[in-house]
């Protein structure tokens, strides 16, 4: 799998990622189908900052995370 390239299916395993990483509570609040393939560089830009950090991060990172992730979703 080539993240490089802004896939649906590549939009699904990033986000997929990035709720495993979060442990959400209520991870059906991250649906692929609301994101759109424009803002594929900014998901994948979060996914990677989050793979780097292996977990480990602040309270304040999370929920800029989630920040970005809400202002991301279609409207």
């Amino acid at each position: 799998m080539n993240l490089n390239e802004p896939t649906r299916e590549n939009l699904n395993f990033l986000l997929q990622e990035i709720k495993n990483r979060l442990n959400l509570v209520n991870a059906s609040a991250i649906q692929p189908e609301d994101y759109s393939l424009e803002d594929y560089d900014e998901v994948r830009d979060l996914y990677e900052m989050m793979k780097k950090k292996q977990g480990k991060l602040t309270m304040m990172e999370l929920e800029g995370i989630l920040e970005e992730l809400g202002e991301l979703r279609k409207r």
